[in-house]
């Protein structure tokens, strides 16, 4: 078993709008038992706490932002965790989560642990994940993970008034850690944007945010954009990417996700330029999120693309490390 691949399961899903996403990881291991893949079996895993039940009791969501106070706790539990494994020696983590809000959680563990570098982040996904609770049309929180992480309000676009109790929570997530913000703009890379509010609009084109469109990809190719994007983060001393699978179209893999959008990647796509990332010596984590098997009508298909793709990925990392031994 390979004590430098690690996997983290977050099986979170308070910050989802539609139920099912916490059992994306399940659906993902049903996937590598299909093809008799060992994977699970090659790697630790390590099994992070969640706050779930709360979505049992209706009383605990807040209107803009929902279950604020479990997401607090499970951004504290992911954030220890791990510190705790990239201090023992991890050399890359694969972080199988539910729903997209634990990203922000990932983000806070990797500038946690090493606080003296500097994070680029590569976010591949339909959305742009930054509104916040005084912009959300939705209280969803899993819009919310890199507004956490750059620290934003985007007070100038607000049209909500939380509650003092959703504001103290919002910032006790920005400073988990005891570090704010975990990231600058001029560090984050969209691929594959394509479904997003005005509110986020006037936040990327305020801080210039780098932006490649599927059509960017259709034109140059994944490997392309892959090295373009590695170049822009060439200041940046480590790299995280967030693959949430709706990155992908919908109508060419599954709807088995929970925000399912046309005109994305293709799954080939998804593959060449995730592996072509993780090339990079920088690349220390790759979170997969927002499988969700409820919502798919293809029987696992999404499940299936996303482990495909993650092996892939896992390969060219184990490569790189045993060319670094």
């Amino acid at each position: 078993m390979s004590e430098h691949i690690q996997i983290l399961e977050i099986r979170s899903e308070l910050g989802a709008g539609t139920r099912g996403a916490s059992l994306g990881i399940g659906a993902i291991k049903v996937a590598s038992l299909k093809v008799g893949d060992p994977y699970f079996a090659q790697y630790p895993m390590h099994l992070v706490p969640n706050e779930n039940e709360l979505l049992f009791r209706p009383t605990q969501t807040t209107r803009h932002a929902k279950y604020i106070k479990g997401i607090l706790k499970v951004y504290n539990y992911v954030a220890e965790a791990m510190e705790e494994l990239l201090h023992e020696r991890t050399e890359f983590i694969v972080i199988l989560s539910g729903d997209h809000s634990s990203a922000g959680a990932s983000i806070s563990g990797l500038k946690t642990a090493f606080p003296e570098k500097r994070l680029g982040v590569i976010w591949v996904d339909a959305h742009a994940d930054m509104h916040t609770p005084y912009t959300t049309p939705s209280g969803n929180m899993h819009g919310m993970p890199l507004a956490l992480s750059l620290g934003f309000d985007n007070l100038d676009k607000r049209r909500n008034d939380p509650s003092p109790e959703v504001s103290m929570y919002w910032n006790q997530l920005k400073y988990v850690g005891n570090i704010a913000p975990k990231l600058f703009p001029e560090d984050l890379v969209f691929i594959a944007l394509r479904d997003t509010e005005e509110e986020e609009d006037f936040l990327i084109e305020q801080h210039n945010v780098k932006t490649f469109r599927v059509k960017d990809v259709n034109e140059l190719g994944a490997t392309k954009i892959a090295e373009e994007t590695l170049a822009y983060l060439k200041d940046c001393d480590m790299l995280y990417i967030s693959f949430d699978v709706d990155s992908m179209d919908c109508n060419l893999v599954s709807k088995g996700t929970g925000t399912p959008v046309p005109d994305g990647l293709s799954a080939l796509q998804a593959e060449e330029l995730l592996c072509r990332l993780a090339k990079d010596s920088r690349l220390t984590c790759m979170e997969v999120t927002e499988v969700n098997p409820l919502l798919d009508e293809k029987c696992n298909v999404m499940a299936e693309t996303a482990f495909h793709v993650l092996r892939k990925v896992t390969d060219v990392v184990e490569e790189r490390l045993r060319r670094k031994t």
